[in-house]
């Protein structure tokens, strides 16, 4: 009797840089593993398919208590700096540019680099179609690969028997 696929599903509903990445690097894993990728994205986690937003990501310092002023290049321990520090204006896309340079040193590969080896690996994505609805898009607005907009219904009954992961 043969064994059933292994099957893992992501549910994206963030859309900053730092939340894109989990979803990806394990999709990738799992691919590599035979593992069958499924990957929902809902609410603002469409801004990781939407072709327009995808190289536009960015990575808020402000109530993001577990960045360490250290990863923006400053040795000031965890004084909770970030925290004050990134109300200022420019902070933002000051934390945005260092995160996108040390992982463009390492050589990780860019959200919509990832989104297009997943699929072309045989990953499935999807958009969520309430999400779709209440931000006015249309699946032209997506990047290539994403194969349909679905409601989360669907997306439960295509996962059936899928360790579902929400990021």
């Amino acid at each position: 009797m043969a064994e059933e696929n292994r099957k893992i599903a992501f549910i994206c509903s963030k859309g900053t840089l730092d939340m894109a990445y989990p979803a990806l690097v394990m999709g990738w894993a799992a691919l590599g593993n035979g593992i069958d990728v499924t990957i929902f994205f809902t609410f603002w986690g469409l801004d990781l398919i939407n072709k327009h937003r995808v190289d536009h990501l960015e990575i808020a310092p402000v109530a993001n208590t577990s960045m360490k002023m250290s990863l923006m290049g400053l040795n000031t321990g965890n004084l909770g700096i970030p925290n004050i520090m990134g109300v200022l204006p420019g902070m933002t896309a000051f934390a945005t540019k260092i995160m996108k340079d040390k992982m463009q040193k390492l050589e990780v590969p860019t959200v919509r680099e990832y989104l297009e080896m997943l699929v072309d690996g045989g990953a499935k994505l999807y958009a969520c179609k309430m999400s779709v609805d209440m931000f006015g898009l249309k699946k032209e607005d997506f990047v290539e690969g994403v194969e349909d907009i679905v409601t989360a219904g669907d997306f439960m009954d295509m996962t059936e028997g899928a360790q579902i992961i929400f990021i």
